[in-house]
């Protein structure tokens, strides 16, 4: 019995009998509407696009087919094992099916693992790190021309805080420590939001194409705990390596995860923070110079620090963005993100230190 969100159409161009078929929802993303499809014989992925947060789903489509022909091609290089989906075409030979809403769904292969959200210990953090470092790699001669921007001004600091700025015109004297809690973060970190574009402007740091949300739960793992795989190339897209990385960290090296609820103190793990530089250090190539490690603190610091701005902001507009089960998830979020920041900025000379010596024997 498929799930009533799923509208039989949509089944039935992805399935030859959509009555046979049984509909779940898969993950805990924010963003898309995400189902897995089961059958006698056959399981697959299907996905609506959320065009409120994707205005051209299409590129999303698009950039999916292209990026995961450029890896299939990849197999063997740079110890490349790493499972990633494909896509599921429509009884049509379609990459995607647009329903009578105007909604665009597209279907993936279904990749049998294990996801966390908290990470078992240092020997798995070094193995995400040696998993980003392979995406990396493997993505890295991507064309950029062939790549649409899915999502322009992603990752771009200061942009969030002007839209922040214009959602919080006269709401300064709205009470509530944890508004003001987030008001006081903002005020706190805003001087150093513009860091990485500053060094991407002097030549310091290049783009190439990154994943662009490689947090902990997007790691497909097995039942052993190994790294086999990476979900979710919908933000794959032109940037900095320092997004990717500090995102990583940022997720990884917070043991209470991020469910959104209220928690004890938000610590970042140092013994994680290693483990997962050294993993991501540990091939024979040169992932980084040493003037571009000095800026993975940074990274860190103001993905972390993005992401408070971000729930924040869709907090004061609304919930219009990040999914949530109530008003109030945003901003519980938020906090959460900018305890972890402060948290960060404390350890900022270990870390510092870690991404400079990480990957040497």
């Amino acid at each position: 019995m498929a799930d009533e969100v799923v509208q039989h159409d949509v089944l039935e161009a992805f399935c030859k009998d959509p009555t046979i078929c049984t509909v779940r929802p898969l993950g805990l993303g924010n963003i898309n509407d995400t189902y897995l499809v089961r059958s006698a014989t056959h399981s697959f992925v299907l996905q609506r696009i959320n065009s409120d947060v994707f205005p051209e789903p299409l590129r999303v489509i698009e950039n999916f087919h292209k990026i995961t022909n450029h890896l299939s091609k990849k197999r063997g290089e740079v110890g490349h094992q790493l499972q990633l989906a494909v896509p599921e075409l429509t009884l049509e030979n379609l990459l995607f099916y647009c329903d009578n809403k105007g909604s665009f769904w597209r279907g993936q292969s279904y990749l049998p693992h294990k996801s966390c959200q908290v990470l078992a210990g240092p020997d798995q953090a070094r193995r995400v790190g040696r998993a980003l470092a392979t995406f990396h790699l493997l993505v890295g001669d991507l064309d950029a021309k062939e790549i649409l921007d899915p999502l322009p001004g992603f990752h771009n600091l200061p942009s969030y805080l002007e839209e922040y700025d214009r959602e919080n015109q006269g709401i300064e004297t709205v009470v509530g420590e944890e508004f003001r809690f987030c008001l006081a973060a903002i005020d706190r970190y805003r001087q150093k939001a513009a860091t990485l574009e500053k060094a991407k402007h002097a030549g310091i740091l290049t783009l190439q194409p990154i994943h662009g949300d490689p947090k902990v739960d997007n790691f497909l793992f097995s039942d052993q705990g190994e790294v086999i795989g990476l979900l979710d190339l919908d933000t794959v897209a032109m940037g900095l390596v320092h997004y990717d990385l500090g995102d990583c960290l940022r997720s990884c090296c917070n043991r209470l995860g991020e469910t959104g609820v209220a928690v004890p103190p938000i610590t970042f793990d140092m013994n994680f923070c290693q483990a997962l530089l050294d993993g991501y250090f540990s091939g024979p190539e040169k992932m980084l110079s040493q003037e571009q490690r000095a800026y993975i603190f940074d990274g860190v610091l103001l993905i972390c620090f993005e992401l408070g701005v971000r729930f924040f902001t869709d907090h004061l507009r609304g919930n219009l963005y990040f999914k949530v089960q109530q008003n109030g998830d945003n901003l519980l979020r938020a906090v959460n993100q900018f305890r972890l920041a402060d948290d960060i900025a404390e350890r900022e000379q270990e870390i510092r230190g870690l991404a400079i010596s990480s990957g040497f024997v």
